[in-house]
């Protein structure tokens, strides 16, 4: 054998096939704080999500009262398998803690370092500081909003989308009675009687939902959205004729003067355009309801201010105006059971693949939702957004 080869003898000889080792099934320690944020009700996990997780061979901490808002008690989740924590820091203080706000800056320091935490991110109520704080505790974060599965949806916007959509119909419906100031109109189709008029901006999942609504209890929709192919979809969607239009002012004030319904569901990249003027609100029928579900971005109505649920409308030109940016928070428990039912296999499949690492290496729609890995930004909106350097996470989970 020559000096100059690079290899070893022993290295020649044909060498035996490594095969992959299976991967080691890991044990999920979750923690499911209560929310603390200004009327949230919703909790990520169901009692009966918590009895799938327990059945297999996961941890689950339960902060004392975290389900009361969507009704479940401490019991149910006892029952469960889950523990019952006093202490708001032995929830957060789990490997992976759930929560559906993002947390405070206090709640992240009860966390533990290098700890996963999935929530909702909401960038357009973040500050800097929130992402430092992060970044100092070297988290794990993964967005509700920023997950995408493998057929291009965001599961769970969509989801919630859908109730906010549906919400919004009932909550029109209830606010055109008598007895809550409005016209004393039934929004549904009675023999002899002109059925109400709804008007709905924005075909997308929450206008689908809103004019399904809207057409099973028999109302006239009207349907405005620029975008045609949006507008195609929605007429499958709802299997029954329903008039669509592009944005045209003259189209749309029109349809706006002879309502009594208005849904706002446009949505724009960074804020919602507002595509109803003072002025178009001013030559609306008296008593005529307005639910603008995009007011979380800024609204599409210029007469919209935001309000909550506990003081959820105002009268602004004789219009009733329902401006509260959490819909689904007033349903909390089908919200709860719909954010529930998305998150178990996802954390079951983190489980089954040996940790959350290995899971986001092979899952794509995780890794669309991490928008920090270890301390280290990875999601380039956040950081054009808050100018925070920021690194492709496929370059850091190989």
């Amino acid at each position: 054998m020559s000096s100059l080869s690079p290899f070893t003898k022993e290295q020649l000889i044909p060498q035996p096939e490594m095969l992959e080792i299976s991967k080691q099934k890991g044990e999920l320690y979750i923690g499911l704080p209560k929310e603390t944020h200004f009327e949230e009700k919703r909790i990520s996990l169901t009692p009966d999500a918590v009895s799938a997780l327990v059945a297999h061979g996961h941890r689950v901490v339960v902060e004392t009262g975290a389900g009361e808002g969507a009704n479940y008690s401490d019991n149910e989740y006892s029952e469960a398998g889950a523990k019952i924590s006093y202490d708001v820091k032995e929830a957060f203080g789990c490997n992976i803690v759930l929560k559906v706000e993002p947390p405070s800056l206090d709640e992240i320091e009860y966390m533990h370092p290098q700890a996963v935490l999935i929530s909702a991110l909401q960038l357009k109520t973040q500050e800097k500081k929130y992402f430092e704080a992060l970044a100092k505790k070297r988290i794990t974060a993964i967005a509700f909003d920023y997950i995408k599965d493998e057929h291009g949806v965001f599961p769970v916007v969509k989801s919630l989308s859908e109730i906010a959509g549906f919400a919004s119909m009932h909550i029109a419906a209830e606010l055109m009675t008598t007895s809550n100031g409005g016209n004393g109109l039934l929004l549904g189709n009675i023999g002899g009687v002109p059925p109400s008029s709804v008007v709905i901006l924005g075909a997308g999942t929450v206008g689908e939902f809103a004019a399904k609504a809207a057409i099973g209890l028999g109302a006239r929709v009207k349907v405005f959205d620029n975008s045609i192919t949006k507008l195609r979809r929605l007429q499958q969607f709802v299997q029954s004729p329903v008039y669509t239009s592009t944005v045209q002012p003259k189209a749309l004030q029109k349809a706006l003067m002879r309502c009594d319904v208005v849904i706002g569901a446009i949505r724009g990249k960074d804020r919602t355009p507002i595509v109803v003027t003072e002025e178009m609100v001013e030559n609306m029928k008296e008593g005529a309801v307005i639910v603008d579900v995009s007011i979380d971005r800024g609204g599409c109505f210029e007469s919209s201010k935001v309000t909550t649920h506990s003081k959820p409308t105002f009268t602004e030109h004789g219009v009733i105006h329902y401006c509260v940016p959490n819909i689904p928070s007033r349903y909390a428990r089908t919200a709860s059971v719909s954010i529930s039912n998305i998150f178990t296999p996802y954390l079951l499949n983190i489980a089954e693949e040996g940790g959350f690492e290995n899971a986001a290496r092979f899952d794509k729609s995780l890794r669309n939702g991490m928008y920090f890995y270890h301390g280290i930004l990875t999601n380039k909106t956040v950081a054009d957004w808050f100018d925070i350097p920021y690194r492709d996470i496929n370059l850091l989970i190989i």
